[in-house]
């Protein structure tokens, strides 16, 4: 393709010149010429693209398609039932109850839910009357002075860094609006989440915001963030859904000088987590912080965040906590199917355990060694709908956290761009000129309204089954298509043979 190239581009030069010269036309064509050929050469003799090699010009298009794939997928080829990780419908949905507009939808379901993937709710002919009022559970063991009433829902760990201040800001002055509180992420406690609203301060491997300077952990640093008001619930990040046995990433274009002043890093150069804490490297030192934390929070509710592998270490830790006989106050759940900034797909793609089978395993697990009591179980994962929080109760959890729900109702359209600074609607970056873009006047009213309206759709399901109560929730509420597949095979041909015509 080379040769052919430079002979055409060689020939319509030429005759570009020639039109120039003869009848007076523009020089302009052949300057442009010129420059393609100029470019054709020297992408001839550079030997680190082989398709700009063997296509001197043609193959810039090949980059310029994969660079606007996405958009291409998201706009012209995915159905409304099948993007990835959420629909357009499960994304309509966030925005409309965003926005507070009627999240209705005409002619019926365009699920088929014959199959094994529909889950559908087993509703009562009776249904119980709808309660206005949302519903909340108090956080707080035996060992804890400073119990806290939390939401149903609230928002999951994202740290300023991976999403923009706008963005942390918003989130805060929504969850102050609506009485639910904001998980800080790894990232550490910062003025900006300090907007009024409650704050659980997630502590992870890099102790951002309590280490010192060999970047372990710093007791009086945490004790004196641990203390403010807004702080109300204090969790250890042992691993999260998305790349659980890896420590947190932030590239280097999101670590700014400001965000590294806060995480006590240099800046400009990409961030990695150890994939382990210094404080503990065992059960028992994983207790014995939890103890160590209550003690320097003065009682506030302390917990920890995991995505289950190994289940027997997951069963080590419970043992721990009896032979003690100090437990955490909750433990968040984390699925496989967790979301993130950034990660390696091996580990996106790979590991962990999804959150289904990992939430029924700690709330069985916790039931069989008689302490489920004692701990608040906090599901994360996936969360954006009523029906998703009346699944993850019925599966174990006690109350739910979600992120990229909240990041809908912030504006975020999965572009699917967090890992490269370029989120064009101003959630995930860290470029000023695409953070102005996001109002966090308006938006924090968004994830107000993203939140309560959830949950009412969620008190809405819960009386549709008959239940006044998310207490009396299980999974006999539940059914899944194929269990319709497995009675028509058991039932309809002995009602058909009474109705054939003879």
């Amino acid at each position: 393709m080379r040769k052919e190239f430079f002979i055409i581009g060689a020939g319509l030069f030429i005759l570009s010149l020639l039109a120039h010269f003869l009848f007076k036309t523009s020089l302009l064509i052949a300057i442009f010429i010129f420059i393609l050929l100029i470019i054709g050469i020297f992408n001839s003799l550079q030997h680190k693209h082989a398709i700009l090699r063997n296509f001197p010009v043609l193959g810039y298009f090949r980059y310029a398609f994969e660079e606007i794939a996405p958009e291409i997928q998201q706009y012209f080829i995915e159905r409304t039932t099948d993007g990835k990780p959420f629909s357009r419908n499960e994304r309509s949905l966030a925005y409309q109850r965003a926005k507070n507009l009627s999240s209705t939808t005409p002619f019926g379901t365009q699920l088929d839910i014959n199959t094994s993937s529909y889950e559908g709710l087993k509703h009562s002919i009776f249904p119980a009357h709808v309660n206005e009022e949302l519903p909340r559970i108090i956080i707080g063991g035996p060992d804890c002075s400073q119990p806290y009433s939390a939401s149903l829902l609230n928002i999951s760990a994202m740290s300023f860094g991976s999403l923009s201040v706008n963005a942390i800001m918003a989130l805060n002055k929504g969850a102050q609006k609506g009485n639910f509180y904001h998980n800080t992420g790894e990232g550490g406690l910062t003025a900006y989440h300090l907007q009024g609203g409650d704050i659980c301060w997630q502590i992870g491997t890099g102790y951002f915001g309590c280490r010192n300077d060999e970047g372990n952990f710093d007791a009086e640093k945490f004790k004196e963030k641990a203390n403010l008001p807004s702080v109300k619930l204090i969790e250890i990040k042992l691993s999260q859904g998305a790349k659980p046995g890896h420590g947190g990433v932030l590239p280097a274009s999101k670590n700014t000088e400001e965000i590294a002043k806060i995480r006590g890093v240099k800046p400009h150069i990409a961030i990695l987590s150890p994939p382990c804490h210094t404080a503990f490297n065992s059960p028992k030192g994983l207790v014995e912080f939890i103890a160590q934390l209550r003690k320097l929070a003065n009682g506030k509710p302390i917990g920890f965040k995991l995505c289950i592998g190994q289940t027997n270490e997951f069963e080590a830790i419970c043992q721990e906590m009896i032979d003690q006989n100090c437990f955490p106050d909750f433990i968040t759940v984390d699925g496989a199917e967790g979301g993130t900034g950034a990660a390696p797909l091996e580990f996106a793609d790979g590991v962990g355990m999804p959150l289904e089978p990992a939430l029924i395993f700690v709330n069985k697990t916790l039931i069989r060694l008689n302490i489920r009591e004692k701990v608040r179980i906090i599901c994360s994962g996936k969360i954006i709908s009523g029906h998703a929080i009346l699944k993850a109760i019925a599966l174990g959890a006690d109350l739910c956290n979600s992120a990229r729900g909240f990041m809908f109702s912030l504006g975020c359209i999965q572009a699917l761009r967090c890992n490269t600074n370029n989120c064009p609607v101003g959630v995930a970056t860290q470029d000023k000129m695409l953070i102005k873009g996001l109002s966090v006047s308006d938006k924090f009213e968004r994830v107000y309204h993203f939140h309560k309206n959830t949950l009412y759709a969620a008190n809405e399901l819960l009386a549709a089954a008959g239940k006044t109560s998310y207490e009396d929730v299980d999974v006999s509420i539940f059914m899944r298509g194929d269990e319709f597949t497995h009675l028509s095979d058991l039932y309809f041909p002995d009602n058909l043979s009474n109705v054939t015509k003879h």
